[in-house]
């Protein structure tokens, strides 16, 4: 079972080259294209699965290795925060722009982590901290992008500051 497992990753691996090869290698910024991410990421799991099938096919398999720890099931609830903060930046982020969906992903997504973590998922001093963290992370990056790398974002005025 362990050896199928890794053989799926490599095939996994061999069909990304397989769609690869179908995406056009011109070269773009700084002579590279839009093929080399997928070829690089193919490639590596292509790698990945030879060497899972080595383990488990050599040594034993993976029965030699610990347990491994954490919850015996899923923690449904800190997910649906997770993907509640995902979905939201994805459906917000052009009407109320970059950093106020990602801030809002952000509290999001920590809130599910602590909840995943056993503790108190938030109050509202640590939901405005969040908040404030936040933005603190998405205002930067949004700046960096749009100021620095020319790279169009949306914002939530056409100031191009927010």
């Amino acid at each position: 079972m362990q050896a199928l497992l890794g053989g799926a990753v490599a095939l996994l691996g061999v069909l990304m080259a397989v769609g690869a090869a179908n995406i056009p290698s011109d070269a773009g910024y700084a002579g590279v294209g839009p093929n080399f991410l997928p070829w690089v990421v193919s490639g590596g799991l292509m790698l990945c699965g030879v060497l899972l099938v080595i383990e488990a096919l050599g040594a034993g398999g993976w029965k030699r290795y610990a347990s491994p720890s954490g919850a015996a099931q899923g923690d449904w609830r800190a997910l649906a925060w997770v993907a509640a903060g995902i979905l939201a930046n994805a459906a917000l982020i052009t009407r109320i722009g970059f950093i106020l969906s990602c801030a809002l992903c952000f509290v999001l997504a920590v809130r599910g982590l602590r909840q995943a973590e056993g503790r108190a998922a938030g109050n509202l001093r640590t939901t405005l901290g969040d908040v404030g963290v936040g933005l603190a992370l998405s205002a930067p990056v949004y700046w960096l992008f749009t100021k620095l790398l020319a790279i169009n974002l949306p914002g939530l005025t056409g100031s191009g500051w927010l």
